[in-house]
């Protein structure tokens, strides 16, 4: 009887009838407590079911039973990832793989076949291991070298460790395997620009915008920035991104009533920590004013260390909770206990981000606001923070969200922040001593052959200049002296500086004579590095939400004479003030008066507005009224 009514069950499951099969395995159970078959399978589906704690208890009972079942260790790993019990995850992993190498695990993934070799390299993935996550992808290729799946998912891991050129080489395989394999071709792009190696890269973009017109998964909201300018094509990149990876949840809240003293606030991020984010946020969180906001932390990345920088965050909340261990369902929930009036999400599709959490609806008011730079395309986020440089008016309905627009930029800085006190010479830097020195201290994904076109001519119309670059990955280098070369400009004009201390790279930028933007995603946290210490930045503006950032910047600094709208006037002008040092060195002293004065590095007077911000969405959420669109006044 039992035998036949699992296979009915195991049946229903395949098919996709994952309540009805585990409903059959529940009858199964009741006659027969210790089947193990019967209570592996049930564990598998409240795996899928996102059940996570009663998977748990199912493979436990089942290896109670059959202490080798090697099934029931994987999907105890599997369990205990989603748990955020990566340690306990890891062992039963390896206690699977112990007993039985090649087993493939069926279910547990609710798409594809998974053995516990790959689960365990998913994990690792998101413990940052990528070392040990690709010689787990290696492992597994090497008995299935075909598997697109596996190539896809270690380009991914290549990719974020850094290993262009090989990430590069699996995208390849992904596509000539499955050419619509999902977000392949995104990750192929991504890498090549991490890299400079451009070959392919315009045909490579006119296969992404014919995808994302018919809803292919082809590139995530990040990989997307970098190549497109169309506020339009984003929030259709956004959606389907939001449609197939972060779809609505059931919501947590159903439109209950809070009356709270102080309006509850809560920043969710994984960058609490010596990061770009944390550095322009830190002194906004220290003057939120407490008697009107209560604010907590949500702190979702990996461990970070005890350094002064984490030390000053954790003081400036009202509660610092560190959730890295927690998933997104347990931390919605825990919002939602909470009773959060507003969530803010400061990671949007970047990093170590969780859109799980504001899916599941915690929060009456949830906002997209710093870290991902556009429109998340989700309907369970209420609102964006932007400026209206940021977000003009003809772009405003490519955006899902309804935009809040802050009086003069959109970003925060710190005040406090430090100076970078140390005195460079040009000659510890590798730098010529009397040579004209542009600066462009910028993630390689955002140099573009249009953007290099553009800084070769002004080398080649400069003679002596050279070009200082930030030496993010050894393809880098080598790619972009080998375009310079093509463009008639001697390789060792391109100078790269390593990576350094937040304050030491500060200080150095200070021996640079003029800071180039990139576009079509301009210069963020680094356009205002630059700007702190004094070193203007030349920009130009495009369309997109990420392409505007540095003229939000500049105009809050009071410096609209550094903002172009063509490459034409771009180029002009960099040659122009490259060639009058009065007039570079008047703009200089300008960033010097208006640093102290001017919007841009006002921490108090934009945490009011950001405050006024937060109210208005409070007040038009207490009286009924639904998410809308509108401006804060100047303080």
């Amino acid at each position: 009887m039992n035998d036949s009514l699992l296979r009915n069950a195991f049946q229903l499951h395949q098919s996709g009838r994952v309540a009805e099969a585990a409903r059959l395995y529940g009858q199964i159970l009741k006659d027969d407590p210790d089947h193990c078959d019967a209570l592996y399978l049930l564990g598998v589906a409240h795996f899928q079911r996102g059940e996570f704690a009663d998977a748990l208890r199912c493979h436990d009972r089942a290896l109670c039973l059959k202490p080798n079942l090697a099934e029931a260790y994987a999907g105890r790993g599997a369990a205990l990832s989603s748990l955020g019990r990566h340690d306990e995850a890891l062992a039963a992993y390896g206690r699977a793989l112990d007993r039985n190498p090649g087993h493939t695990v069926a279910w547990n993934h609710p798409d594809n076949a998974m053995t516990a070799l790959e689960q365990r390299a998913v994990l690792l993935v998101h413990l940052n291991r990528h070392a040990d996550a690709i010689a787990d992808y290696d492992q597994a290729l090497a008995r299935d070298p075909a598997n697109a799946h596996l190539l896809y998912k270690r380009a991914n891991a290549l990719s974020i460790a850094k290993y262009y050129p090989e990430a590069i080489r699996d995208c390849e395989a992904v596509l000539c395997i499955a050419p619509d394999y999902p977000y392949a071709r995104g990750v192929l792009v991504h890498s090549r620009l991490q890299a400079c190696d451009w070959r392919g890269l315009e045909d490579e973009k006119v296969k992404i915008s014919v995808g994302l017109a018919v809803g292919a998964r082809v590139i995530s909201p990040f990989n997307h920035k970098a190549i497109s300018d169309s506020p339009a094509e984003q929030l259709q990149c956004a959606r389907v991104w939001v449609t197939n990876e972060y779809p609505p949840a059931a919501p947590l809240w159903r439109g209950e009533r809070y009356a709270h003293d102080r309006i509850r606030l809560a920043y969710v991020s994984a960058d609490f920590n010596n990061s770009a984010n944390a550095s322009l946020m830190a002194g906004v969180y220290e003057h939120h004013d407490r008697k009107s906001f209560e604010t907590v932390a949500i702190s979702i990345g990996a461990h970070a260390a005890a350094t002064p920088v984490r030390a000053r965050l954790e003081a400036a909340f009202d509660q610092f909770l560190d959730m890295r261990e927690k998933s997104p369902s347990e931390i919605a929930h825990r919002l939602r206990t909470m009773e959060i009036d507003i969530a803010v999400d400061l990671m949007g599709f970047t990093g170590e981000c969780r859109p799980g959490i504001f899916a599941a609806r915690p929060a009456p008011v949830q906002v997209n606001y710093l870290g991902f730079p556009g429109s998340m395309g989700a309907d369970y986020i209420d609102y964006i923070l932007a400026d209206r440089t940021l977000i003009p008016e003809r772009n405003a309905s490519h955006y899902s969200e309804k935009i809040v627009y802050l009086p003069d930029t959109y970003q925060a800085n710190d005040s406090k922040r430090a100076k970078g006190d140390r005195a460079f010479t040009r000659a510890e830097l590798g730098l010529p001593e009397n040579a004209f020195v542009f600066c462009g201290f910028h993630n390689a994904f955002k140099i573009t052959p249009q953007v290099f076109d553009v800084w070769m001519r002004l080398l080649n119309a400069l003679p002596g200049s050279v070009l200082w670059l930030l030496e993010d990955n050894p393809s880098a280098p080598q790619n972009l002296k080998h375009e310079a070369e093509q463009r008639g400009t001697a390789a060792e004009r391109l100078i790269f500086a390593n990576r350094a201390a937040a304050e030491d790279h500060l200080a150095r930028q200070r021996v640079a004579d003029l800071f180039l933007d990139t576009f079509t995603c301009n210069a963020h946290t680094t356009a205002s590095d630059a700007l702190w210490v004094g070193l203007p930045v030349l920009t130009l503006t495009g369309e997109s939400f990420a392409g505007r950032v540095a003229a939000s910047l500049l105009t809050a600094l009071g410096l609209p004479e550094l903002i172009t709208q063509k490459i034409a006037d771009y180029e002009t002008l960099a040659l122009k003030l490259a060639k009058d040092p009065a007039t570079l060195s008047a703009i200089r002293n300008k960033i010097a008066r208006h640093r102290d004065t001017a919007p841009l590095f006002d921490t108090a007077r934009f945490t009011r507005n950001l405050e006024a911000a937060y109210r208005t969405m409070w007040e038009r959420h207490q009286s009924g009224e639904a998410p809308a669109s509108f401006a804060v006044g100047s303080p």
